[in-house]
């Protein structure tokens, strides 16, 4: 397969790997952390065959982190622990002799980690991506948080070490697919290669991991990190890595501060704040007073006076004298604080700082909360035998559970885009897991399907009606107002029923099947020209999102899935299709009188030459837009995605998220940037088409 992967199918039994940081051999003031020591592994008999699932790929351009869930006990099933470093997490991406390293929100740190990044390079790797975690040590061997952020202020990269614990991909090969405890033996047969002190091999145990997890906290670590046997990798928050802490340890926005007393410098406490999981409000969560020194005070203060304002961000701030002369902040920045318990009103009790976190956006911030992962039922081990298939049979199908009955697959491993590998149940997969958040897009909406029956570079079928597919689940919707039967698909099994008959891609109407002659909506698509620089979409984006604003008209942002951003704009039902599509193409042309050289107002590649166009064509009766959450046809199965109008600035494209990167988002922030949506209540006046040159 590649040098590396054969050199470990060799000796995967027989590579020994680094100690993790917190075991001291030494005996010196760490002793204690002997506790934790790793039997050694009994050989196996049978020949180790090559890596499980690897297959050929190009190196992909991002993959996003795996994720843990917390939990409050170890689940049972066949596991293998590590220990949590109190550090930030990194993606390394290397192409020959370009390394670049990634935070878990795709930032680029490279510039910031010059060391590591060499010692990657100097593994001397044809491509990889790697996965680990950035850490500096205390004088006992256990992580600083606090450390990690001192250093990278001081500008003393050089002693954070970067501990790697997995290998998603390595020369050519994509590993996602292999089980977990196999990636690890080939990064660690990829790292004693190199044996660099700045790059370090995470370590895992087989102990029992309540005495592990007593071991690690006695000895100041944050916990530990299961991983379950025999697991791939997945880009978003999943149940086959799990998280025990020894603390309750998490984020929280800083909403304010107080002024300091006695002999204390610059700032008393910190304010915080956690959106609250329903509404998505900022609440007060309590405050945090200690953990800090006077470098930190200080540094920190410098940071918090920028983001002063007038008043508070959280919907609920306390009252009493201690809090008059609070000041208080624009919710940017977000504290990592371990403490005692959260309250039954939502405040933390005996607080304490451990830094700053700038790797991940303040919104979305919740409470994390314990959950409970069971073992699968007939999930087997990855040292199981598959049953052998008879030669010549076709591959069996395959089936997606959903919360009512299956959908049968068929040909499940077809490959669908091969820039990325994307089978066909991998699209369904993807279907069945967005199913919340896509649903509620479709409800009620006459859908056109995009299939792709021999792959997204085949034929492609743009389909209006279920003629001839045998859709369960699907509605059929009376043909009168178009002149042809239109579809609405309101559950999941109509939905992952759609990927089995090929289709990628869902695209909606503006208008819902109970008044199918006023729509809710309008939407302006933002098109560029190929070869314009991104920078001048997010410039159209905000101008555009400006002229909204004047107008009085408020707008929700999507990306295209493609080159683009989608402006939606929800309306009271009160005027016809000619009515909303006419007032859509007025602003249009109102932008490209006002700023020709930047915008297009009549749709077609020549007219667009150096310039964008804003399309208002999807406005008209039977015209449709790609849906929320939905796949497209392009390479890399990129996926529409809402975003927040404060997110336009940092996008890196309209194809930014795709189907295998994009759940750790959803984790993260869910259906928030829309969640008004459907609350905004808004109408086109006289004076909106005045203001933009329509005649009355």
């Amino acid at each position: 397969m590649n040098k590396d992967l054969d050199d470990y199918n060799r000796r995967r039994d027989m590579s020994a790997t680094p100690e993790p940081v917190a075991v001291n051999r030494s005996g010196g003031k760490n002793a204690k952390a002997k506790a934790i020591k790793k039997p050694a592994t009994p050989a196996r008999k049978e020949k180790p065959g090559p890596l499980t699932g690897a297959r050929k790929a190009r190196l992909p351009e991002l993959i996003k982190p795996e994720l843990a869930t917390l939990v409050e006990k170890a689940p049972d099933g066949e596991w293998r622990y590590e220990v949590k470093f109190d550090g930030y997490r990194i993606m390394a991406r290397i192409d020959h002799d370009e390394v670049k390293l990634f935070t878990r929100n795709g930032h680029d740190w490279t510039h910031k980690l010059p060391g590591q990044a060499e010692a990657l390079a100097a593994l001397h790797l044809e491509s990889a991506w790697l996965d680990g975690e950035m850490v500096v040590v205390d004088e006992e061997g256990v992580p600083d948080f606090q450390a990690l952020q001192n250093a990278f202020e001081a500008g003393r990269s050089g002693h954070i070490v970067y501990y790697l614990f997995d290998l998603p991909y390595l020369n050519g090969v994509d590993l996602r697919e292999v089980p977990v405890e196999e990636r690890r033996a080939a990064l660690a047969t990829v790292l004693k290669a190199g044996d660099h002190p700045l790059l370090r091999f995470s370590d895992g145990f087989e102990e029992e991991p309540q005495a592990l997890l007593n071991s690690a906290c006695q000895m100041r670590m944050e916990g530990l990190i299961g991983k379950r046997l025999g697991s791939p990798y997945v880009s978003r928050r999943s149940s086959d890595w799990v998280k025990l802490k020894c603390k309750h340890r998490q984020e929280f926005v800083i909403v304010g501060f107080t002024d300091p007393k006695g002999s204390r410098s610059a700032f008393g406490a910190l304010l915080l704040g956690l959106h609250d999981r329903d509404s998505g409000e900022l609440r007060y969560a309590g405050k945090v007073g200690t953990g800090f020194n006077e470098a930190t005070l200080a540094s920190l203060h410098d940071q918090l006076k920028p983001l002063q304002t007038k008043k508070p961000a959280v919907v609920n701030p306390p009252d009493g004298v201690e809090f008059k002369t609070v000041h208080w902040l624009k919710p940017r920045l977000l504290a990592e604080v371990a403490f005692a318990e959260i309250t039954r009103d939502g405040s933390v009790r005996h607080a304490v700082f451990h830094g700053l976190r700038d790797d991940k956006p303040a919104k979305g911030i919740t409470e994390e909360r314990a959950m409970t992962v069971k073992t699968a039922p007939g999930k087997k081990s990855s040292t199981a035998k598959p049953t052998a298939a008879p030669k010549n049979a076709d591959p069996a199908p395959s089936h997606i559970g959903l919360d009512k009955g299956k959908v049968r697959i068929t040909h499940p491993d077809r490959i669908i885009d091969a820039s990325s590998g994307s089978t066909k149940m991998q699209l369904a997969q993807y279907y069945a897991t967005v199913a919340e958040w896509i649903l509620p897009e479709l409800k009620d909406r006459p859908v056109a399907l995009v299939r792709a029956p021999d792959g997204i570079a085949g034929e492609l079928f743009f389909q209006k009606n279920a003629e001839h597919l045998a859709i369960p689940g699907i509605t059929t919707l009376d043909q009168k107002l178009t002149g042809q039967p239109m579809m609405v698909i309101n559950s999941a099994e109509a939905l992952i029923g759609a990927v089995q008959m090929s289709t990628v891609e869902l695209h909606t109407w503006n208008a819902t099947s109970d008044n199918l002659d006023k729509p809710d909506r309008f939407v302006l698509d933002l098109d560029p020209d190929p070869a314009l620089p991104w920078k001048r979409m997010i410039e159209a984006t905000q101008l555009t999102l400006s002229v909204l604003d004047e107008l009085g008209l408020k707008a929700f942002l999507k990306t295209s899935g493609g080159k683009g951003i989608h402006l939606v704009v929800p309306l009271t039902r009160k005027l016809g299709w000619d009515e909303v599509k006419d007032f859509s193409h007025a602003i249009v042309s109102h932008m490209a009188k006002l700023l020709p050289e930047r915008f297009s107002a009549v749709s077609g590649p020549k007219n667009r030459v150096g310039r964008i166009f804003i399309d208002y064509l999807r406005n008209g009766l039977g015209a449709t837009t790609i849906c929320a959450y939905a796949a497209r046809t392009r390479e890399g199965l990129p996926v529409s995605v809402p975003i927040f109008r404060e997110e336009v600035e940092s996008l890196k494209g309209g194809n930014q998220w795709n189907i295998h990167n994009v759940h750790e988002r959803l984790a993260e922030v869910g259906n928030e940037p829309w969640a008004d949506l459907k609350k905004t209540r808004q109408s086109i006046t006289a004076d909106m088409r005045r203001r933009v040159g329509m005649k009355q």
